[in-house]
């Protein structure tokens, strides 16, 4: 079935349903399908959108003077369509898609602390972002909000969060966090358990948050560019990359080619890094040093590469709106193939003992099992999603320039456990290597950056960039001048936070860092 084929069939549908379709001009929101709803179709539509099959991608808000815009993104059969509808602030309501689709839950509740828009029939009303942050009563991202907020005082400690708790004979609480004793990025866990078996975690994020949506506001292309590269440092390029990709859709931009493939590039060797870094930590984190080791090794020397070549070892602020701000030097292509052999020698000695080692698979096969079930409700995509059946790869399934000219094999597995997810990384090194020898080899000379012209105040654009971990997604609405109205990116921990909630269920205590690692959701993309 065709891209359109199937938006005909759905919008045949929402008219089976009696849902009234606003008709109006806009029906792109590039490079995406785009309908506005009635809001009080929106649960429906939403209801009609599972059934149909498609998968849960984003949603946010728009405040405006009397309004807030609302918008999901949902993908089906590889292509996306973004709902839209409206409600007056004057009576800011709505109805949930949770209960269509559970990978909304937290969007939604930060949609209601951030834009001040309730959600009818949410199965969980507590607040989410706010953190004691600013009263109730107001919401930051409206207008009337300013970015330095209302009071110069602490903010007070967010000590009465009521978490769930779990009753019965043995049953006890452990509290983890939100300090940790490493240098990761701060959230609570809450376990609930009997013995050593886990019965329930609750998790408690947000204690990161930047600002960013507001942040984003007023600035010039570029430095929402700077911005979105740190949304999350691990995935500069991809969040960079999807932001950059929205203002050129609205602008109408094209990238010249050879800038497209170096963003490629630099985005297979962010993925590389990180999996690398990934993979050693998963098998240290049950015992197994040798592979730590090795691993950290190897991207030590992949990440001083990167800075010798780029700036900047994890590549920040090298994709910029129209292209890119840096161009390889001339004999870089071969010293990268040289690079790329070295590595693939390196690693498959290396992959075999981690996927063939009897300590390993004691501690990794069967361990934090995500079932395909609840990969697809929560929308998860990347190694998270591919490990539990769910395979799509923007790169792909949604291929963007230039890997509508490449052959994208993304791995897929079924067993969903921490074995699974550590396949399917290790798959993507290798796919990552063939991928950038094939940039390399199609790299054409020419300019790597061109002009954004100004578009229209009120243009709007989405970005999806396929990630490490995952789908990245980006919406883009200018102002007048070429300023950013709103920006809002989704990283994929979104779902993959949410997801390690449930594949905790029925493992021991101990066995949480290794489930953990082998999701490794970022705080700071998820705590905006």
């Amino acid at each position: 079935m065709s891209r359109f084929d199937w938006l005909s069939e759905y919008l045949a549908r929402l008219e089976d349903d009696h849902i009234l379709v606003r008709t109006g001009s806009a029906t792109r929101l590039a490079p995406a399908h785009f309908l506005t709803l009635d809001a009080e179709d929106w649960s429906r539509a939403g209801r009609i959108a599972r059934a149909f099959g498609c998968r849960f991608a984003g949603l946010w808000g728009d405040p405006g003077e009397d309004r807030i815009s609302v918008y999901a993104c949902l993908e089906h059969e590889k292509d996306y369509l973004v709902l839209a509808t409206r409600v007056p602030l004057s009576q800011p309501v709505l109805a949930s898609l949770t209960p269509s689709f559970p990978g909304a839950a937290r969007l939604e509740r930060h949609m209601q602390d951030l834009c001040g828009l309730t959600c009818l029939e949410h199965p969980d009303a507590r607040r989410w972002t706010r953190h004691q942050a600013w009263p109730e009563t107001s919401f930051p991202l409206r207008s009337d909000f300013p970015a330095a907020g209302h009071s110069t005082r602490r903010t007070p400690a967010d000590a009465d969060y009521p978490f769930v708790r779990v009753q019965g004979s043995g049953v006890y609480e452990i509290p983890v966090g939100p300090v940790h004793a490493g240098i990761i990025e701060p959230g609570h866990f809450r376990f609930q358990a009997v013995g050593e078996q886990v019965l329930r975690l609750e998790e408690r994020l947000g204690y990161v948050h930047k600002g960013i949506e507001k942040l984003a506001a007023g600035r010039n292309p570029a430095a929402l560019a700077r911005l979105a590269g740190r949304v999350s440092g691990d995935s500069t390029v991809a969040h960079a990359w999807a932001a950059c990709q929205a203002m050129e859709h609205a602008a109408l931009c094209t990238v010249p080619p050879r800038a497209v493939k170096l963003r490629a590039l630099v985005c297979e060797r962010e993925r590389i890094a990180n999996h690398l870094g990934d993979i050693g930590a998963i098998c240290n984190d049950v015992g197994f040093s040798f592979a730590h080791v090795q691993c950290a090794r190897l991207r030590e020397h992949w990440q001083r590469r990167s800075h010798a070549l780029f700036g900047h070892r994890f590549m920040m602020d090298l994709v910029t709106p129209g292209g890119v701000a840096r161009d390889l030097p001339a004999d870089a292509p071969d010293r990268l193939r040289v690079d790329h052999t070295a590595l693939r020698k390196s690693i498959e000695p290396l992959f075999d003992v981690i996927e063939d080692h009897p300590s390993l698979d004691d501690r990794l096969l069967g361990t934090g099992r995500l079932s395909v079930e609840d990969a697809r409700d929560l929308g998860c995509t990347g190694y998270v999603g591919k490990a539990s059946g769910q395979g799509f790869d923007a790169r792909r399934d949604n291929p963007y320039p230039p890997y509508d000219e490449l052959a994208v094999e993304a791995p897929l597995e079924t067993d969903g456990d921490v074995a699974a997810r550590v396949r399917v990384r290790m798959a993507e090194v290798r796919e990552s290597l063939m991928l950038m020898d094939h940039l390399l080899d199609a790299l054409p000379d020419g300019d790597i950056i061109t002009p954004l012209l100004t578009p229209p105040a009120g243009s709007m654009g989405m970005g999806f960039i396929d990630g490490w971990r995952g789908e990245v997604l980006a919406f883009v609405r200018f102002a007048e001048g070429g300023r950013i109205a709103r920006y809002f990116p989704r990283d994929p921990s979104w779902f993959t936070w949410p997801a390690l909630e449930r594949l905790i269920h029925g493992n021991i205590v101990p066995d949480f860092p290794v489930c953990n690692k082998s999701v490794n959701a970022s705080y700071s993309g998820h705590d905006l």
